[in-house]
């Protein structure tokens, strides 16, 4: 158990850390985690050439971060960033011109990531061409209408809106809902005067409940599906 668990939970550790320090942005963070995952990968297969290149790459890396800018952060960011890169590639390269299991795995990797990719980015346009339709059919006026003749204070239309977004929680994936849903929201908060960014945190603090609450439980579902 810990060793599957703790290392996933300290990568992931390090992949938020990166965000929250301004070390990385999200994009950045998130190659960051997929390197993690190759490593820790190759590690488990290849325990002792991972570890030693991964000290060779940490060294010659680390030291090249310290003689290009100086500073700690950049150091120890090439520190790790070395150890990892060496340690995943060597190791994946020799396996690489052995045998030819591995290329079939990145592959279907590959494949999968791009077929996941094309559909979130279906989702947002899709969810544009909604959205568009919506605005000129006057969807969007009578949304905004109906709210404004509630007469409704700030927390009553914040308590409205985030109702909303939990019910909607039960049947639907975020996806659908980030890119649907909220836009009908998002105008009216100038109105009522509420941080966008604020609202969207309740928002996702919100899903997280929704898809942990009956009748649905998406997530319950995918506990299910990985529970032995």
């Amino acid at each position: 158990l810990e060793a599957s668990v703790v290392p996933l939970g300290v990568l992931t550790f390090i992949v938020l850390a990166a965000i929250l320090l301004g070390i990385t942005t999200a994009t950045e963070s998130a190659a960051v985690g997929a390197l993690g995952a190759m490593y820790l990968a190759s590690y488990a297969k290849y325990p002792r050439p991972v570890l030693l290149w991964s000290v060779i790459g940490a060294v010659a890396i680390g030291a090249l971060g310290w003689l290009m800018r100086g500073d700690i952060v950049t150091t120890i960011v090439s520190f790790c960033l070395g150890g990892m890169f060496l340690g995943t590639a060597i190791p994946w390269m020799v396996d690489l011109l052995t045998k030819k299991s591995l290329l079939q795995n990145i592959k279907e990797s590959t494949f999968l990531t791009a077929k996941t990719t094309a559909m979130v980015c279906w989702l947002f346009v899709g969810s544009a061409l909604f959205s568009a339709v919506f605005a000129i059919l006057g969807g969007q006026r009578l949304v905004e209408e109906w709210v404004m003749a509630l007469n409704l204070t700030p927390i009553q239309f914040l308590l409205l809106s985030q109702a909303v977004i939990f019910i909607l929680g039960w049947p639907l994936e975020w996806t659908e809902i980030i890119v649907i849903f909220v836009p009908i929201f998002l105008p009216l908060l100038a109105h009522f005067q509420i941080d966008p960014i604020l609202w969207g945190v309740l928002v996702f603090v919100n899903l997280q409940a929704a898809f942990l609450s009956p009748p649905v439980a998406m997530s319950a579902f995918y506990l299910k599906g990985v529970s032995p």
